[in-house]
Parts: C-alpha cells; structure tokens; sequence
C-alpha cells in the first residue's frame, strides 16, 4: 500500500508545484486575515477567551496535521482523506470520508462568498449581498480554468498583503490599549478569566476551527506535486498549520483585549466595527475594502480547486457521476467538477446569506468528522507497519480523535442535524448508486446494507 498512486496518472495533473507553491496555496485557503470573519462570533460564543478558544482551535488540528503527513507519504492522491480511506479502509469507508469532506470543502466557498458580501455591505450597503456573491463565483471560475498554476500564482500576492494587514490591525489594537491601559491593556483577559466556563470555549473552538482549514486542502494537490514521495507535501501542510496558529492566536489575544465591554451592531462585522473604534471610520471602511479585495479575490481560488478535485478523484473511482472526472484538454483542470462545484456553493451561498453562524458550523461539521477518519486511517495503516512510530501514529491520532469529538459536541443543534441528514443522504446514494453499479460484491465484507 505504500506509495499508492492513482491508476493512469500519467494522463492526469501535471506535476509541477514545489513547496512555495503549496505553501502559498495552503495560506491562501486559510486567508491570514480569516480569522477578522468571524471574530465577534467567536468572541461571543467562548465569552470573551477568544485567544484561547484559537489555541485550543490550532492544537486540534496539529494532531490532525500530523496524521495528513504521515498519510500524505502513503497514498498520493488528489482525493485527500478519501483517496486515505479508500486506500486504507476500504471502498465504503473511502466514499464515506468523501461523502463528508465534501460537505466541507463545498461549502467553506459558500462561506467566503458571503464573508466578502458581509465586507462589501459595510461599505455599499444598499446593494444586496447576493449581488456580491454572484460576481465573486463568476471571477473565481474564470481565475481556475486556467489551471493551478495561475491560482499560486495569484495565491502568493495575497498571502504577502494580507499579513501586512493584520500586522497593521495588531499594531493599531497594540498602540491604542497600551497608551489607555498600559500594561494592563494587553493582559491575560483572552486567554483566562473568571468565571471560566468550558463548553463556552469548546463552542467558540468549534467554530474557529474553520479559520484553519486550508492546511488540510494541500493534501489535495498530491497528484500536482513535482516531488512523489510526499515528503514535500508533508511539510508543507505542517508549514502552513504552525504559521497560521501562531498569527492567529497572537492576533486574538491584542484584538481580544481590545473587544472588553466592546459593543457591535453585528457580530459578522465586529472585525471593522473594532477597527473603526481603535482608528476612527475611515480604519473600519480600509479594513473592509482590504478584506474584500484581499479574500474576496483570492482566498476563494485555493477553495475551488480543493473541491473539485476531491470530486474529480471520487468520479475518477466512479463513486461520483463519471463527467466530473474529465480533465480540460488545455488548461488541464477538472472544470466539469468545478463548475459542478461553484454551482452548489453558489447556491448555499445565496441561502444562507443572512445566517453566517450556521454556514460556518456545517462547513466544521464536515471537517471534523474528515479529521476523525484520517486519524482512523493512520491507526489502521501503520498498525501493520514493521517502522510504526509510537508518538505519531498511536498517541497523536488517538489523541487528535479525542479533541474531536469534543469540538463537535460544543457544536450548535442545528449544524448537527443537517449535517446528519448530510451523511443519511450519501449513505443513500451508496446504497442507490455505487452498489448497482456493481463497484462493490455486495457482500458483508463490502458493504455494510448487505443482509439489510
């Protein structure tokens, strides 16, 4: 199983990205500055220990990151945690990471779309926000279809200005609460206080485990690496996941103290409400031009590429309908799975436009239950591995479930039940599609209806 590559990839991606590239590209994804997007969210769910719900936030994903380089060496494959599952678990388990994955990776899209409305609103507010959804996904598109290495390309500009920014937002926050407060102006406050409530720090982890996501997706890139051996992929992915918790985490702890006895309007829009209270209006309206520009124009690109790929590697196995796993003759990129894909985030988009809390709860839901399976993934394959590492493929997998588990039970009710009905809908489409085609025996070793 080591090294497992797809079948005929010789007429698949081209290889060519180095470790720049993917880095660049996992940044984009997770956007330096995301973390302004639902930063009055998470500050009212963990009750103000936004630092530490961050914290808490990137622990959780190192062990996560941990099992994705560990695997990434093993199975080279577009199809990230499904291509793991699939490789590891089987066909079913293999549809079924997919499956939820893909509630992911289809939706965080969703998400940035109306991030950069909710931007955009604050500084054009008579135009709706399905107006901005709209020309973003029609940008995005163009942007791919020429392939990835225009998206790098465009990936590493970004990255480069929106560390700028948030380097200018600290220092704003910084300089007005230590020249009111001194010292005391950048205390403990985000990261302990009393009362000290628990659950309220596990929902607001729940929800800032999104402003992760995107060291996970460059696992999807496998198949478009110029080195094969996954060693490079693996280290970008642990690259991508140090530089974007230290940033965030020192970023909530100076913005954090600067939101005590703050008030918002809103919460989606406590990020430039802040900054027009630290630095007057004209903070507030830069921030939110920077936001939308920045994010709006690019951290979207990385997104789309992560998904369709993830669907062209499951309709490439033929667990997805067979037109997804066509390859532009050109420009070499999945662009039915893309269209495909920016046509569901698009939709999801337009819907929930006016409820952020919920997009970014599901967006996790996915996610998490991913995570939990590629940490399976790690205990199984390396079980029978003869150079298993203790530390890395038992304690921090077996770990990395644990504090998943937690996360999702400080999940809100309704991000739960619609993830469910998610995961009934793909295990019927198993049932409906894969089974009649024959992809499986049918039997109880394949498929876990069989008897039913």
């Amino acid at each position: 199983m080591t090294g497992t590559t797809p079948a005929g990839e010789a007429q698949g991606f081209h290889r060519q990205l180095t470790l720049r590239d993917l880095v660049a590209y996992g940044l984009a994804y997770i956007a330096p500055v995301g973390v302004l997007s639902t930063l009055g969210l998470v500050w009212a769910a963990s009750g103000g220990l936004i630092a530490l719900a961050y914290l808490l936030g990137g622990v959780c994903m190192a062990f996560t990151a941990f099992s994705y380089a560990a695997m990434v060496r093993e199975v080279h494959s577009a199809g990230s945690v499904y291509g793991f599952a699939r490789a590891v678990l089987g066909p079913f388990a293999g549809f079924f990471a997919g499956w939820m994955i893909l509630l992911d990776y289809l939706l965080i899209p969703a998400f940035v779309y109306v991030v950069m409305a909710v931007a955009l609103g604050e500084l054009m507010p008579g135009i709706d926000r399905g107006v901005w959804i709209v020309l973003l996904a029609v940008f995005t598109t163009a942007v791919n279809w020429f392939g990835v290495r225009s998206t790098t390309r465009v990936s590493f500009g970004a990255v480069i200005a929106q560390v700028l920014v948030m380097i200018a937002l600290m220092a704003l926050a910084a300089t007005v609460q230590l020249r009111a407060h001194g010292p005391a102006g950048l205390g403990m406050a985000p990261f302990f206080h009393l009362p000290f409530d628990l659950p309220a720090v596990l929902a607001g982890t729940s929800i800032c485990v999104m402003s992760f996501l995107g060291f996970d997706a460059v696992s999807t890139l496998a198949e478009d690496t110029a080195d094969r051996s996954g060693r490079t992929l693996g280290r970008a992915i642990l690259l991508v996941l140090a530089f974007a918790t230290s940033l965030f985490v020192a970023a909530t702890w100076i913005l954090g103290n600067a939101m005590v006895g703050a008030h918002f309007r809103s919460l989606d829009s406590a990020a430039y409400e802040l900054a027009g209270q630290l630095g007057g209006v004209w903070s507030g309206i830069a921030l939110a031009w920077a936001y939308a520009m920045l994010v709006g124009l690019s951290n979207a690109l990385p997104m789309q590429v992560g998904v369709a790929r993830v669907m062209y590697a499951m309709a490439r196995d033929r667990q997805l309908p067979a037109p997804l796993a066509r390859l532009h003759p050109r420009h070499n990129t999945p662009h039915i799975a893309m269209l495909v894909s920016t046509v569901v985030s698009l939709a999801v988009a337009l819907w929930l436009r006016n409820a952020m809390d919920q997009l970014a709860a599901l967006v996790n839901f996915g996610a998490l239950f991913g995570f939990a399976l590629i940490h399976v993934c790690v205990l199984v394959h390396f079980a029978r591995a003869p150079a298993r590492n203790p530390l890395f493929h038992v304690v921090s997998p077996v770990l990395g479930i644990m504090v998943v588990g937690a996360i999702l039970s400080g999940m809100n009710h309704a991000a739960l039940v619609l993830g469910t009905v998610w995961l009934v809908a793909g295990l019927v489409w198993w049932r409906g599609h894969i089974v009649r085609l024959g992809l499986v025996s049918g039997d109880a070793a394949t498929d876990p209806f069989a008897g039913a």
